[in-house]
Protein backbone atom coordinates (compact mmCIF):
# COMPACT_ATOMS: atom_id res chain seq x y z
CA UNK A 1 0.00 0.00 0.00
CA UNK A 2 1.89 2.93 -1.67
CA UNK A 3 1.63 6.84 -2.13
CA UNK A 4 3.99 9.40 -3.45
CA UNK A 5 3.57 13.42 -3.03
CA UNK A 6 4.35 15.58 -5.43
CA UNK A 7 4.79 19.23 -4.27
CA UNK A 8 4.47 21.54 -6.97
CA UNK A 9 5.91 25.40 -7.21
CA UNK A 10 9.57 27.08 -8.05
CA UNK A 11 9.29 28.37 -4.55
CA UNK A 12 10.11 25.04 -3.31
CA UNK A 13 12.79 24.48 -5.94
CA UNK A 14 14.78 27.49 -5.16
CA UNK A 15 14.63 27.07 -1.42
CA UNK A 16 11.98 30.41 -0.94
CA UNK A 17 10.06 28.11 1.48
CA UNK A 18 10.05 24.70 3.44
CA UNK A 19 8.40 22.05 2.34
CA UNK A 20 6.83 20.99 5.21
CA UNK A 21 3.53 19.62 3.54
CA UNK A 22 5.04 16.60 2.59
CA UNK A 23 6.04 15.68 5.99
CA UNK A 24 2.47 16.25 7.30
CA UNK A 25 1.18 14.61 4.40
CA UNK A 26 3.57 11.38 5.21
CA UNK A 27 2.72 11.01 8.77
CA UNK A 28 -0.63 11.18 8.59
CA UNK A 29 -0.76 8.31 5.52
CA UNK A 30 1.26 6.43 8.20
CA UNK A 31 -0.76 6.78 10.95
CA UNK A 32 -3.58 5.15 8.95
CA UNK A 33 -1.47 2.21 6.91
CA UNK A 34 -0.34 3.67 4.17
CA UNK A 35 3.46 3.56 3.66
CA UNK A 36 4.44 6.72 1.30
CA UNK A 37 7.20 5.44 -1.77
CA UNK A 38 8.34 8.89 -3.10
CA UNK A 39 8.59 12.42 -2.25
CA UNK A 40 9.06 14.63 -5.61
CA UNK A 41 8.93 18.54 -5.59
CA UNK A 42 8.71 19.89 -9.73
CA UNK A 43 8.65 23.06 -10.72
CA UNK A 44 5.42 25.23 -12.34
CA UNK A 45 6.03 23.49 -15.51
CA UNK A 46 3.01 21.30 -17.18
CA UNK A 47 5.63 19.10 -19.34
CA UNK A 48 7.61 17.93 -15.78
CA UNK A 49 4.09 17.67 -13.72
CA UNK A 50 2.29 15.94 -16.09
CA UNK A 51 5.94 13.22 -16.53
CA UNK A 52 6.00 13.40 -12.49
CA UNK A 53 2.08 12.21 -12.58
CA UNK A 54 2.77 9.43 -14.94
CA UNK A 55 6.01 8.10 -12.94
CA UNK A 56 3.67 7.87 -9.76
CA UNK A 57 1.01 6.14 -11.56
CA UNK A 58 3.48 3.75 -12.21
CA UNK A 59 4.56 2.90 -8.78
CA UNK A 60 1.77 3.94 -6.52
CA UNK A 61 -2.30 3.59 -5.54
CA UNK A 62 -2.21 6.67 -4.03
CA UNK A 63 -0.46 10.01 -5.74
CA UNK A 64 -1.49 13.32 -3.63
CA UNK A 65 -0.44 16.52 -5.42
CA UNK A 66 -0.22 20.00 -3.42
CA UNK A 67 0.25 23.34 -4.97
CA UNK A 68 -0.30 25.16 -7.75
CA UNK A 69 -4.41 25.51 -7.83
CA UNK A 70 -4.35 29.55 -7.13
CA UNK A 71 -6.46 32.07 -9.04
CA UNK A 72 -2.88 33.02 -11.36
CA UNK A 73 -1.55 32.13 -14.18
CA UNK A 74 1.34 30.39 -13.09
CA UNK A 75 -1.15 27.86 -11.26
CA UNK A 76 -1.61 24.97 -13.82
CA UNK A 77 -2.20 22.35 -11.91
CA UNK A 78 -6.20 22.02 -12.77
CA UNK A 79 -5.42 22.49 -16.66
CA UNK A 80 -2.04 20.03 -16.57
CA UNK A 81 -4.54 17.55 -14.65
CA UNK A 82 -7.18 18.16 -17.51
CA UNK A 83 -4.78 17.08 -20.33
CA UNK A 84 -4.03 14.18 -17.61
CA UNK A 85 -7.40 12.57 -17.69
CA UNK A 86 -8.22 14.23 -21.39
CA UNK A 87 -10.48 16.32 -19.58
CA UNK A 88 -12.15 19.57 -19.55
CA UNK A 89 -13.30 21.85 -16.52
CA UNK A 90 -16.62 22.83 -15.55
CA UNK A 91 -17.88 25.25 -13.08
CA UNK A 92 -18.91 23.57 -9.57
CA UNK A 93 -21.91 26.05 -8.42
CA UNK A 94 -21.14 25.00 -4.57
CA UNK A 95 -17.52 25.71 -5.06
CA UNK A 96 -18.41 29.14 -6.63
CA UNK A 97 -21.70 30.04 -3.92
CA UNK A 98 -18.18 29.09 -1.23
CA UNK A 99 -15.60 31.46 -3.07
CA UNK A 100 -18.26 34.25 -2.94
CA UNK A 101 -19.37 33.90 0.21
CA UNK A 102 -15.55 33.90 1.38
CA UNK A 103 -15.31 37.24 -0.10
CA UNK A 104 -18.53 38.47 1.16
CA UNK A 105 -17.10 38.08 5.18
CA UNK A 106 -13.31 38.60 5.14
CA UNK A 107 -12.62 40.30 1.74
CA UNK A 108 -13.95 43.46 2.43
CA UNK A 109 -11.25 45.67 0.52
CA UNK A 110 -11.59 44.53 -2.92
CA UNK A 111 -14.78 43.38 -4.64
CA UNK A 112 -14.47 39.52 -5.98
CA UNK A 113 -13.24 39.32 -9.57
CA UNK A 114 -13.90 36.90 -12.17
CA UNK A 115 -10.66 35.80 -11.66
CA UNK A 116 -11.53 34.41 -8.10
CA UNK A 117 -14.84 33.17 -9.72
CA UNK A 118 -12.71 31.25 -11.74
CA UNK A 119 -11.43 29.29 -8.76
CA UNK A 120 -15.04 27.22 -8.92
CA UNK A 121 -13.69 25.68 -12.38
CA UNK A 122 -12.72 21.70 -11.77
CA UNK A 123 -12.20 18.93 -13.78
CA UNK A 124 -15.79 17.26 -14.90
CA UNK A 125 -13.64 14.04 -13.86
CA UNK A 126 -13.23 15.54 -10.65
CA UNK A 127 -14.45 14.55 -6.99
CA UNK A 128 -14.43 18.18 -5.33
CA UNK A 129 -13.19 17.58 -1.39
CA UNK A 130 -14.61 21.00 0.35
CA UNK A 131 -11.81 23.38 1.45
CA UNK A 132 -13.82 25.22 4.35
CA UNK A 133 -11.02 28.00 5.26
CA UNK A 134 -9.68 28.62 1.26
CA UNK A 135 -11.20 29.27 -2.77
CA UNK A 136 -9.34 26.49 -3.87
CA UNK A 137 -11.65 22.91 -3.56
CA UNK A 138 -9.12 19.56 -3.32
CA UNK A 139 -9.93 17.52 -5.80
CA UNK A 140 -10.29 13.27 -6.33
CA UNK A 141 -9.68 11.21 -9.65
CA UNK A 142 -9.81 7.66 -9.76
CA UNK A 143 -8.05 5.94 -12.69
CA UNK A 144 -7.13 2.57 -13.43
CA UNK A 145 -6.92 1.33 -9.79
CA UNK A 146 -4.70 4.91 -9.13
CA UNK A 147 -6.14 7.65 -6.69
CA UNK A 148 -5.17 10.99 -7.47
CA UNK A 149 -5.78 13.76 -4.78
CA UNK A 150 -5.43 17.53 -5.78
CA UNK A 151 -4.73 19.86 -2.60
CA UNK A 152 -3.78 23.71 -1.90
CA UNK A 153 -0.46 24.66 -1.36
CA UNK A 154 -1.59 26.71 1.68
CA UNK A 155 -0.40 24.65 4.99
CA UNK A 156 -3.49 25.42 6.93
CA UNK A 157 -5.88 24.94 4.13
CA UNK A 158 -4.29 20.78 3.20
CA UNK A 159 -4.14 19.82 6.94
CA UNK A 160 -7.78 20.45 7.40
CA UNK A 161 -8.46 18.51 4.10
CA UNK A 162 -6.43 15.91 4.83
CA UNK A 163 -8.00 15.81 7.82
CA UNK A 164 -11.47 16.16 6.49
CA UNK A 165 -11.75 14.68 3.50
CA UNK A 166 -8.75 13.02 2.26
CA UNK A 167 -8.07 10.60 5.06
CA UNK A 168 -11.33 9.26 5.48
CA UNK A 169 -11.60 8.64 1.98
CA UNK A 170 -8.37 7.00 1.72
CA UNK A 171 -9.82 4.59 4.89
CA UNK A 172 -13.30 3.65 3.12
CA UNK A 173 -11.45 3.19 -0.13
CA UNK A 174 -9.11 0.78 0.30
CA UNK A 175 -7.68 -1.75 2.72
CA UNK A 176 -4.66 -0.69 4.49
CA UNK A 177 -1.92 -2.84 7.18
CA UNK A 178 -1.44 -1.90 10.25
CA UNK A 179 1.76 0.30 10.85
CA UNK A 180 2.71 0.51 14.24
CA UNK A 181 5.94 2.64 15.30
CA UNK A 182 7.70 3.46 18.81
CA UNK A 183 10.29 5.60 19.39
CA UNK A 184 12.74 5.41 22.33
CA UNK A 185 14.46 8.38 23.09
CA UNK A 186 18.33 8.43 24.47
CA UNK A 187 20.92 11.09 25.15
CA UNK A 188 24.35 10.88 25.78
CA UNK A 189 25.70 8.06 23.71
CA UNK A 190 26.78 8.32 20.30
CA UNK A 191 24.64 6.33 17.40
CA UNK A 192 27.58 3.70 16.92
CA UNK A 193 28.01 3.32 20.38
CA UNK A 194 24.63 2.19 21.09
CA UNK A 195 24.51 0.37 18.18
CA UNK A 196 27.88 -1.93 19.55
CA UNK A 197 25.74 -2.13 22.55
CA UNK A 198 22.16 -3.76 20.88
CA UNK A 199 24.21 -5.20 18.53
CA UNK A 200 22.89 -9.28 19.51
CA UNK A 201 19.55 -7.62 20.57
CA UNK A 202 18.83 -6.52 16.78
CA UNK A 203 20.13 -9.58 14.99
CA UNK A 204 16.98 -11.10 17.15
CA UNK A 205 14.38 -9.03 15.69
CA UNK A 206 12.37 -10.99 13.98
CA UNK A 207 11.69 -9.83 9.96
CA UNK A 208 8.39 -7.96 10.12
CA UNK A 209 10.04 -5.51 12.98
CA UNK A 210 12.54 -2.80 11.78
CA UNK A 211 15.03 -0.66 13.70
CA UNK A 212 16.12 2.98 12.72
CA UNK A 213 18.43 5.31 13.92
CA UNK A 214 18.07 8.60 14.33
CA UNK A 215 20.61 10.94 15.46
CA UNK A 216 20.22 14.43 16.49
CA UNK A 217 22.79 16.63 18.11
CA UNK A 218 23.36 15.23 21.44
CA UNK A 219 20.21 12.75 21.64
CA UNK A 220 19.98 9.21 19.12
CA UNK A 221 15.93 8.50 18.36
CA UNK A 222 15.71 4.48 18.21
CA UNK A 223 12.32 4.07 16.29
CA UNK A 224 10.84 0.06 16.06
CA UNK A 225 8.18 -0.41 13.13
CA UNK A 226 6.17 -3.08 12.69
CA UNK A 227 4.03 -3.76 9.75
CA UNK A 228 1.31 -6.29 9.02
CA UNK A 229 -2.45 -7.27 8.90
CA UNK A 230 -3.10 -7.98 12.82
CA UNK A 231 -2.95 -4.70 14.87
CA UNK A 232 -2.92 -6.43 18.32
CA UNK A 233 -0.22 -9.02 17.31
CA UNK A 234 2.17 -6.17 16.14
CA UNK A 235 1.55 -3.86 19.28
CA UNK A 236 2.40 -7.06 21.44
CA UNK A 237 5.68 -8.36 19.19
CA UNK A 238 6.34 -4.31 19.51
CA UNK A 239 6.10 -4.22 23.21
CA UNK A 240 8.11 -8.09 23.53
CA UNK A 241 11.27 -6.86 21.70
CA UNK A 242 10.99 -3.50 23.72
CA UNK A 243 11.21 -5.10 27.39
CA UNK A 244 14.24 -7.09 26.14
CA UNK A 245 15.88 -3.76 25.28
CA UNK A 246 14.88 -1.71 27.87
CA UNK A 247 17.90 -3.06 30.26
CA UNK A 248 20.85 -2.84 27.67
CA UNK A 249 19.93 1.17 26.81
CA UNK A 250 18.36 2.00 30.70
CA UNK A 251 20.98 4.61 31.83
CA UNK A 252 20.84 6.58 28.12
CA UNK A 253 16.92 6.18 27.89
CA UNK A 254 14.87 9.45 28.55
CA UNK A 255 11.55 8.74 27.37
CA UNK A 256 9.86 6.87 24.78
CA UNK A 257 8.52 9.64 22.53
CA UNK A 258 5.38 7.80 20.83
CA UNK A 259 4.63 11.21 18.85
CA UNK A 260 6.39 13.70 21.95
CA UNK A 261 9.56 15.01 22.29
CA UNK A 262 11.41 16.18 25.15
CA UNK A 263 10.19 19.29 26.03
CA UNK A 264 6.60 17.78 25.98
CA UNK A 265 7.72 14.60 28.14
CA UNK A 266 9.34 17.36 30.52
CA UNK A 267 6.25 19.55 30.38
CA UNK A 268 4.05 16.33 31.27
CA UNK A 269 6.52 15.82 34.46
CA UNK A 270 6.13 19.64 35.54
CA UNK A 271 2.14 19.28 35.45
CA UNK A 272 1.81 15.96 37.22
CA UNK A 273 4.32 17.26 39.57
CA UNK A 274 2.30 20.65 39.98
CA UNK A 275 5.69 22.34 39.70
CA UNK A 276 7.29 25.47 37.70
CA UNK A 277 9.98 26.52 35.68
CA UNK A 278 11.72 29.74 34.56
CA UNK A 279 14.60 30.39 31.49
CA UNK A 280 17.60 32.51 31.52
CA UNK A 281 19.11 32.11 28.62
CA UNK A 282 22.19 34.10 26.82
CA UNK A 283 23.81 31.75 24.11
CA UNK A 284 20.89 29.80 23.57
CA UNK A 285 19.08 33.28 22.86
CA UNK A 286 15.54 32.01 23.67
CA UNK A 287 15.10 29.00 22.00
CA UNK A 288 14.55 26.84 25.54
CA UNK A 289 11.63 28.92 26.19
CA UNK A 290 10.27 28.73 22.51
CA UNK A 291 10.39 24.97 22.49
CA UNK A 292 8.81 24.78 25.96
CA UNK A 293 6.05 27.33 24.90
CA UNK A 294 5.30 25.35 21.84
CA UNK A 295 3.84 22.49 24.10
CA UNK A 296 -0.19 23.05 24.41
CA UNK A 297 -0.38 24.02 27.98
CA UNK A 298 2.69 24.88 29.29
CA UNK A 299 1.02 28.10 30.86
CA UNK A 300 0.50 25.80 33.17
CA UNK A 301 4.21 25.17 34.49
CA UNK A 302 6.53 28.03 32.58
CA UNK A 303 6.47 31.58 34.07
CA UNK A 304 8.13 33.13 31.69
CA UNK A 305 12.48 33.70 30.68
CA UNK A 306 14.90 36.01 30.10
CA UNK A 307 17.03 36.66 27.00
CA UNK A 308 20.20 38.04 28.98
CA UNK A 309 22.35 37.83 25.95
CA UNK A 310 24.47 41.25 26.73
CA UNK A 311 26.73 41.30 29.80
CA UNK A 312 24.56 43.61 30.79
CA UNK A 313 21.61 42.10 31.05
CA UNK A 314 23.07 39.93 33.46
CA UNK A 315 24.00 41.98 35.53
CA UNK A 316 21.15 44.68 35.55
CA UNK A 317 18.09 42.34 35.03
CA UNK A 318 19.59 38.56 36.82
CA UNK A 319 21.56 40.69 39.45
CA UNK A 320 25.24 38.38 38.98
CA UNK A 321 27.41 40.61 40.58
CA UNK A 322 29.50 42.19 38.25
CA UNK A 323 32.88 41.42 40.12
CA UNK A 324 31.74 37.51 39.44
CA UNK A 325 31.53 38.04 35.51
CA UNK A 326 35.11 40.07 35.90
CA UNK A 327 36.74 37.57 38.28
CA UNK A 328 35.39 34.64 36.44
CA UNK A 329 34.39 35.78 32.94
CA UNK A 330 30.94 35.67 31.46
CA UNK A 331 31.26 32.16 29.88
CA UNK A 332 31.56 30.56 33.27
CA UNK A 333 30.06 27.90 36.24
CA UNK A 334 29.51 30.71 38.45
CA UNK A 335 27.84 33.05 36.21
CA UNK A 336 25.77 30.34 34.60
CA UNK A 337 24.75 29.48 38.42
CA UNK A 338 23.88 32.76 39.35
CA UNK A 339 21.25 33.17 36.57
CA UNK A 340 19.66 30.27 37.32
CA UNK A 341 19.27 30.67 40.91
CA UNK A 342 18.09 34.49 40.30
CA UNK A 343 15.62 33.63 37.60
CA UNK A 344 14.48 31.33 39.62
CA UNK A 345 14.16 33.79 42.66
CA UNK A 346 13.05 36.57 40.72
CA UNK A 347 9.97 34.74 39.25
CA UNK A 348 9.06 32.46 42.16
CA UNK A 349 9.45 29.07 40.51
CA UNK A 350 10.20 25.54 41.47
CA UNK A 351 12.54 25.24 39.03
CA UNK A 352 14.64 27.33 36.58
CA UNK A 353 17.23 26.41 33.52
CA UNK A 354 20.38 28.84 32.68
CA UNK A 355 22.58 28.81 29.90
CA UNK A 356 25.66 31.23 28.75
CA UNK A 357 28.46 30.43 26.50
CA UNK A 358 30.49 31.44 23.48
CA UNK A 359 28.70 30.15 20.21
CA UNK A 360 30.50 32.06 17.75
CA UNK A 361 32.24 33.21 15.32
CA UNK A 362 33.68 35.62 17.85
CA UNK A 363 34.40 35.31 21.14
CA UNK A 364 32.52 38.31 22.24
CA UNK A 365 33.23 39.41 26.19
CA UNK A 366 34.58 36.17 27.50
CA UNK A 367 37.86 34.83 26.33
CA UNK A 368 36.28 30.95 26.54
CA UNK A 369 36.71 28.77 23.68
CA UNK A 370 34.20 28.76 20.88
CA UNK A 371 31.67 26.12 22.03
CA UNK A 372 32.06 26.29 25.27
CA UNK A 373 28.87 26.18 26.73
CA UNK A 374 27.80 26.15 30.82
CA UNK A 375 24.33 25.15 31.36
CA UNK A 376 22.83 25.38 35.14
CA UNK A 377 19.65 23.29 36.60
CA UNK A 378 18.53 24.89 39.65
CA UNK A 379 16.23 23.16 41.68
CA UNK A 380 14.23 23.32 45.25
CA UNK A 381 17.15 21.22 46.84
CA UNK A 382 20.12 23.58 44.84
CA UNK A 383 21.62 24.26 41.34
CA UNK A 384 23.73 22.04 39.11
CA UNK A 385 26.09 23.45 36.38
CA UNK A 386 27.99 21.28 33.71
CA UNK A 387 30.27 22.36 31.16
CA UNK A 388 30.26 21.23 27.77
CA UNK A 389 32.32 21.93 23.96
CA UNK A 390 29.42 21.60 21.36
CA UNK A 391 31.93 22.20 18.73
CA UNK A 392 32.31 25.25 16.57
CA UNK A 393 29.36 24.91 14.03
CA UNK A 394 27.38 28.34 15.71
CA UNK A 395 23.55 26.63 14.38
CA UNK A 396 24.89 23.09 15.91
CA UNK A 397 26.23 24.71 19.23
CA UNK A 398 23.24 26.65 19.89
CA UNK A 399 21.02 23.35 19.44
CA UNK A 400 23.03 20.67 21.67
CA UNK A 401 22.90 23.28 24.26
CA UNK A 402 18.96 23.39 23.78
CA UNK A 403 19.22 19.66 23.46
CA UNK A 404 21.85 18.62 26.84
CA UNK A 405 19.51 21.08 28.78
CA UNK A 406 16.57 19.43 28.03
CA UNK A 407 18.17 16.19 29.26
CA UNK A 408 19.35 17.73 32.37
CA UNK A 409 16.26 19.40 33.34
CA UNK A 410 14.36 15.95 32.95
CA UNK A 411 16.82 13.97 35.26
CA UNK A 412 16.65 16.87 38.28
CA UNK A 413 12.42 16.77 38.09
CA UNK A 414 12.60 12.74 37.76
CA UNK A 415 14.02 13.63 41.67
CA UNK A 416 11.25 15.15 43.18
Amino acid sequence: MFAEIITIGDEILIGQIVDTNSAFIAKELNKIGVSVYQITSVQDDKEHILAALKEAKARSSIVIVTGGLGPTKDDITKHTFCEFFGDTLVEDKEVLCHVEALFKKYITTAPISEINRKQAQVPSKATVLHNAYGTAPGMWFEEEGTVFISLPGVPFEMKNLMTTEVLPKIAAHFDRPHIIHKTLVTYGLGESAIANRIEAWEDNLPPFIKLAYLPNLGKVRLRLTAKGPDKVQLEKAIDEVSQKLYPLIADILFGIEDNENLEEIIGKLFTEKKMTLATAESCTGGKIAEEITSVPGASNYFKGGIVSYATETKIEVLQVPKKIIDRYSVVSAEVASLMAQNVKKLLNTDFSIATTGNAGPTKGDSEADIGTVYIAIATPKGVITEKFNMGSHRERIVQKAVNKGFEMLQKEILKF
